[in-house]
């Protein structure tokens, strides 16, 4: 049996619940919907500054969740593009290989190709150089507005930092971990402030004297030598002789390139570890004069020593 409907409209109170169970004892669902419909809601008035302090944290967390920041946006700030490619097929979609510096790079890419810009023009012409104060210049009447400068274990690190970016260089066509190290001295080709050649010498005892090869041994007879005439005049008539070319025997092919030294070492007091000229100034007579050099200052240094 369900209760009187004005039992819902009365106070909810422990006296009232009481009174319904003593009468109604045996109605056990009226008791169960009283008890479920008995509602205490109880509350408590609070200050207006909480209430604003509360209202305007509610706003930011809502403003936050939204992604929206309280900073204003400037949509006058200049957008970067970004340049986009076709690939076609090309070998060198990724990377380009420049034949001569051997440098590769990413066409179309501003930074790469800045940097590649600027290793080009340091290795075909030299590393960038104004010159020190101090430094040890070497100069020739071949090379008049050219001069060598030489650098040795006991110069300024400036200096020697200087060597380490030319032995970077030269490592990309000689190879790395082996050009220089602490007691090497390094001849220095300067030409239009640039750093165009380079010679690594090192301190040695002893070395072995290189054989002559069979052409090599014709030519020097060759030119000490004076040629025989080819021509016979008998009056006005001129007769010219043919000459004909020697094959060339079995040994001289062993030989042909290859370098033979004498079993017994010699002594010895320079030895050269490595040497380099700029693309764009070979066969100028830059590493001749740099060998030059490093002879007559090493010879200059031991007699010297041998003085004291």
């Amino acid at each position: 049996m369900q209760a009187k409907i004005n039992s819902f409209f009365k106070p909810s109170s422990s006296s009232s619940i009481a009174a319904s169970v003593t009468t109604d004892t045996d109605d056990g669902l009226a008791v169960w919907e009283n008890n479920r419909n008995a509602i205490v809601n109880t509350y408590q008035r609070r200050s207006a500054i909480t209430e604003r302090s509360e209202v305007l944290k509610g706003c930011i967390e809502k403003t936050l969740k939204k992604g929206s920041s309280s900073v204003p946006k400037n949509h006058k700030k200049k957008r970067n593009y970004t340049q986009f490619h076709l690939e076609l097929g090309q070998s060198d979609f990724l990377l380009r290989h420049c034949a001569e510096c051997g440098a590769k790079y990413a066409p179309g890419d501003e930074l790469d190709e800045k940097n590649h810009q600027s290793f080009h023009k340091d290795y075909m012409y030299g590393l960038p150089f104004k010159g020190w104060q101090n430094e040890k210049a070497f100069t020739s009447p071949l090379f008049i507005k050219n001069r060598i400068v030489m650098v040795s274990e006991n110069d300024s690190p400036a200096h020697r930092n200087k060597v380490q970016e030319v032995v970077k260089m030269m490592e990309v066509e000689l190879g790395e971990d082996w050009i220089l190290h602490q007691h090497c001295k390094v001849y220095l080709f300067i030409s239009s402030q640039r750093i165009s050649g380079c010679l690594v010498a090192e301190p040695i005892k002893e070395a072995f004297k290189l054989i002559a090869s069979p052409d090599d041994e014709r030519q020097l007879q060759k030119e000490s030598s004076s040629s025989p005439s080819t021509s016979i005049q008998f009056g006005n008539i001129v007769l010219q002789r043919e000459v004909s070319k020697r094959c060339r025997t079995s040994d001289d092919r062993l030989d042909n390139g290859v370098i033979v030294c004498e079993e017994e070492a010699k002594p010895a007091v320079c030895g050269i570890r490595a040497i380099w000229v700029s693309p764009s100034n070979r066969r100028k007579g830059i590493a001749t004069w740099l060998l030059d050099t490093t002879r007559l200052t090493t010879l200059a240094n031991y007699l010297k020593q041998l003085s004291w």
